[in-house]
């Protein structure tokens, strides 16, 4: 019997200790711990935020940090769950363009009292507007990442083609044209670009502001409005050629993912391909020996660099009951020496205007230089604090833009899509 007994209360024991730990560390009477879930994959990023963490943590032992690992491919639909059973994470980490239910929908607590005037004054109010949602706002937006245009350099300069600069971008004309004549020289089954549209509706709008394209409208009344004027046509119209007309970009790759044109771009088979800024890491730590590639600014036209981004960002729940303890450790990782690691384990830029002076950020290897220079440009991608956009990109637009660019569709049955079924989306959440 004594031996039983022993045995339950060493399992009690067991139990309780167990219910002290948090990540692997005794939670003593009175400290507090914040739970702080991170979307960070790549191993660099993954390193950088774990490390801030502990540092964190060895500065403050009454206010501890738990690195909670999250997933950009289920976020949402978790962050969701996790609000509605009153079990959300202190900090998040999501993007710009996921926040506008969360905003409306009451989850995540409006930052203006709670951020120091420092980091507030530190990233500039284009980038505030990503996370501005009606009077609030209810996100630091720290990340951000520009399309580019990854380029094999021997083939670009083997051509004689100009290569562009930011101080002298490609128009949209030019680059259609450079694409045809660059693809003329490289031989049979060969383009100068493949465009991997998997995922072809923040490319679109993103990278359409270029061109004047903005394709969202407020009207007086404060609703969302979808109008198709020229500037929208002008970056779908060059792609949509590219593919159908000048057979400069293969239709095979519009339903790639990023990742997925990398071997086709190594081997030659394709000159250029716009991606991500933070493609650069695939394809330094890929690239086969003697592969050179430099990185060129995207198209500009009318409203020269400008392009949407959607930033990564840095939430309160609005049911934490330690708003202001998260606040302090946000502003602790956005340090402009912290956002500067964070950038460089991302492989993105980093929103703060003190961190994007760091040299570290503007070398020319793996051209830093480039994505630096494009940061003046940046802008809150157009569709990210309207209401129904989620649908309306994967009901409406998704197969719209697909249909398009494999010429499946004109221009103006793009447009009838985009903008009569695209209005009736949004009107059931303006009512």
């Amino acid at each position: 019997m004594r031996a039983r007994t022993a045995g339950v209360l060493a399992l009690v024991l067991t139990l309780l200790l167990a219910a002290c730990t948090v990540g692997g560390g005794e939670r003593p009477p009175g400290r507090t711990v914040l739970r702080f879930q991170s979307l960070a994959w790549q191993k660099e990023s993954v390193d950088a935020n774990k490390e801030l963490v502990a540092e964190w943590n060895a500065a403050h032992p009454d206010l501890q940090v738990e690195y909670v690992q999250g997933s950009w491919d289920s976020v949402h639909d978790q962050l969701l769950t996790s609000f509605e059973g009153g079990e959300a994470p202190d900090i998040i980490h999501d993007a710009s363009d996921d926040l506008a239910d969360f905003a409306y929908g009451g989850y995540l607590a409006d930052l203006r009292p709670l951020l120091p005037a420092r980091l507030k004054a530190d990233i500039p109010g284009t980038s505030w507007k990503a996370t501005t949602f009606g009077d609030g706002v209810y996100g630091v937006p720290f990340l951000q990442e520009p399309r580019v245009i990854m380029a094999n350099r021997k083939i670009l300069q083997a051509s004689g083609v100009r290569v562009p600069t930011p101080e002298r971008p490609w128009t949209w004309l030019e680059f259609r044209e450079v694409t045809k004549e660059l693809t003329a020289t490289m031989g049979e089954g060969k383009y100068a670009v493949a465009w991997p549209l998997k995922e072809p509706v923040s490319v679109s709008l993103n990278l359409g502001l270029s061109a004047g394209g903005r394709l969202f409208h407020r009207d007086d009344d404060g609703r969302a409005r979808i109008r198709f004027t020229d500037g929208d046509a002008v970056m779908p119209g060059t792609v949509h050629a590219q593919v159908n007309t000048d057979r400069s970009a293969p239709r095979s790759t519009l339903g790639m993912g990023g990742s997925d044109t990398l071997p086709g771009f190594f081997g030659g088979k394709y000159a250029m391909v716009p991606l991500g800024f933070s493609y650069r890491q695939q394809i330094a730590q890929q690239a086969p020996e003697g592969f050179e590639w430099m990185v060129l600014p995207a198209p500009a036209g009318d409203g020269g660099l400008a392009q949407g981004v959607s930033p990564q960002t840095l939430s309160i729940a609005e049911d934490s009951p330690h708003k202001q303890e998260a606040a302090r450790f946000i502003d602790f990782l956005l340090q402009p020496p912290n956002m500067v690691r964070l950038a460089r384990g991302d492989w993105m830029l980093p929103t703060g205007t003190e961190a994007l002076k760091d040299p570290s950020l503007r070398t020319e290897k793996d051209g830093w230089a480039t994505g630096a220079a494009l940061a003046d440009d940046l802008r809150p991608a157009p569709a990210q604090s309207v209401r129904g956009y989620p649908e309306w990109k994967d009901k409406v637009a998704t197969p719209a833009f697909q249909e398009y660019y494999s010429g499946a569709i004109d221009a103006a049955e793009l447009e009838k899509r985009l903008v009569e079924d695209g209005n009736l989306v949004l009107a059931r959440y303006q009512r």
